[in-house]
C-alpha cells in the first residue's frame, strides 16, 4: 500500500513540475562581456541541478579516493581479526575434543592478532601440556606479560598444569605468587590444596581444608580423608620428641581428636615416644564417641605397668566395651593381653582363646597364638606353649 501511495505522490509531483515549467515564462540573462547569454528559467534550473549532481559526484569521488587507503587497511584488519577469531574458536573446539596438536596450531594462528595473544597462549599451553611438551608449554605461558589482565588466568593455568605434573615445589611458588596478587576464589584454593598436599605441607593443607569447608566447596568424605592424611603426615614425623608431639596434639581441634583414624595415629605417636598414659587417654576418649576396632592395637601397646591402677582401669574399660562388642576378636585379644600382664591367668586364657575363635585376620590369629604360648610358658605348660608357637609360625607364613 505504501508503495502505491509513494508512486501516486511521485506522479503528482512530476505532473506539477511539468505544468509549472510549461507556464513559466521567465528568462535568465548571463553577461560575460562582450558576450550575453539568454536562457529560459527552466533550462537554467536544469543546468543548476546537473551542475549540483556533477559537483556532488566529483566531491564524493575525491573523498572516497582519500578514504580508500584507510578502508583497505580496515578491510585487512577486519579480515585478520575474523581469521584470528575463527582460529581461536577452532583451537578451543579442538582442545575440548582432545585434538591437542590441532588446538596448538590453531592457537598459533589466533595469536597473530594482538588482542587474542593471551587467550591463545593459555590454550596453546594446555594443548602442549597434554601432549607432554613442557618446554613449549612454558614458552606459551611466558608470552603472557604480568601487566596484562590475564595475569591471574596465567597463574591459575600454571598452577593447574604444575599440580597435574606433580611438580610440588614449582606449584607452591605459583601459589605464593597467587596469594601475593590477592586471588582467593574457590578454584584457586582447590589447586593450592592439591599443591600443598603434593608438597606435604600439612599445616597449610589443614588450613585450606577448613577454608574450603566454610564455603561448602569440599565433599564431606574428601574433607575427612584430607584431614586424616594431614594429621597422619604431621604425627608420623620422626623429628618430633615427646614435648613437640604434645604441643602438636594441643593444636588439634577437639572434634578432630576423637576421630578414630586421627586418634589411632596420635596414640601410636605417643606410644613411640613413651607417653603411654596420653595414648591411653586419647583412645579412651575416641572410643567413648565412636567405636572403631583400629584403636585397639595401639591401646594394647599403651598398656600400663603391671599391678598398677592404670592397668586395672584399662581392664575395666575393655570389659565395658565388651558389652557393646561382645564377639570382637581384637577386643578379646586386648583384654586377654592386659589380663596376662596383670597375671590374671584364667581370665587371660579365656579371652585369648575367644579372640582366637573369633579372629578373621592372620595378624590377630598370629598375635593370639603368641600370647597364648607366652601364657602357657608362664604357668609352666611347655607342651601347650610349643603348640601355640608352632601355630604362630604357621600363621606367620600365611
Amino acid at each position: 500500500m505504501r508503495f502505491f501511495l509513494r508512486l501516486v505522490a511521485l506522479f503528482a509531483a512530476a505532473i506539477g513540475l511539468a505544468v509549472l515549467a510549461r507556464y513559466n515564462p521567465g528568462n535568465v540573462v548571463l553577461f560575460f562581456p562582450p558576450y550575453r547569454i539568454d536562457v529560459s528559467l527552466n533550462f537554467f534550473v536544469v543546468l543548476l541541478l546537473i551542475l549540483f549532481v556533477v559537483l556532488y559526484v566529483l566531491i564524493r569521488a575525491i573523498r572516497l579516493t582519500q578514504k580508500l587507503p584507510a578502508r583497505v587497511i580496515g578491510y585487512r584488519r577486519h579480515k585478520r581479526e575474523t581469521t584470528s577469531n575463527n582460529a581461536l574458536r577452532d583451537s578451543l573446539k579442538s582442545l575440548f575434543e582432545g585434538r591437542f596438536g590441532q588446538a596448538e596450531k590453531a592457537a598459533t594462528r589466533a595469536a597473530e592478532l594482538p588482542d587474542n595473544v593471551g587467550v591463545a597462549a593459555l590454550i596453546g599451553a594446555r594443548a602442549a601440556h597434554r601432549m607432554g611438551q613442557p618446554e613449549r608449554r612454558d614458552i606459551w605461558l611466558a608470552s603472557i606479560e604480568d601487566n596484562t589482565p590475564l595475569k591471574t588466568a596465567r597463574l591459575i593455568t600454571t598452577l593447574d598444569l604444575l599440580v597435574d605434573e606433580h611438580k610440588s615445589e614449582a606449584a607452591l611458588e605459583t601459589v605464593n605468587e597467587l596469594n601475593a596478587s590477592g586471588t582467593r576464589h574457590i578454584h584457586a584454593l582447590r589447586l593450592a590444596l592439591k599443591a600443598n598436599q603434593q608438597g606435604k605441607n600439612w599445616p597449610e593443607v589443614l588450613r585450606l581444608v577448613r577454608t574450603l569447608n566454610k564455603h561448602d566447596a569440599l565433599h564431606p568424605a574428601l574433607s575427612t580423608r584430607l584431614r586424616e592424611l594431614a594429621y597422619d603426615g604431621l604425627l608420623s614425623d620422626d623429628s618430633h620428641d615427646a614435648e613437640s608431639i604434645a604441643r602438636l596434639w594441643a593444636t588439634v581441634p577437639g572434634e578432630d581428636r576423637v576421630k578414630p583414624f586421627i586418634a589411632m595415629r596420635a596414640a601410636s605417636a605417643f606410644n613411640k615416644r613413651g607417653l603411654h598414659g596420653e595414648a591411653r587417654a586419647i583412645v579412651e576418649k575416641s572410643l567413648a564417641v565412636e567405636w572403631d576396632t583400629r584403636l585397639l592395637p595401639v591401646y594394647r601397646e599403651a598398656a600400663a605397668a603391671e599391678a598398677s591402677p592404670a592397668l586395672l582401669a584399662q581392664i575395666e574399660y575393655c570389659e565395658q566395651w565388651q558389652v557393646k562388642a561382645p564377639n570382637n576378636a581384637e577386643l578379646a585379644l586386648t583384654l586377654g593381653t592386659l589380663c596376662f600382664k596383670q597375671k590374671l591367668w584364667g581370665k587371660a586364657q579365656r579371652q585369648l582363646e575367644q579372640a582366637l575363635s573369633d579372629a578373621e585376620s592372620p595378624g590377630t590369629v598370629r598375635e593370639a597364638h603368641l600370647k597364648l604360648a607366652q601364657l602357657h610358658e608362664a604357668i609352666d605348660q611347655p607342651q601347650l606353649a610349643a603348640e601355640h608357637y608352632r601355630q604362630c609360625a604357621l600363621a606367620t607364613m600365611l
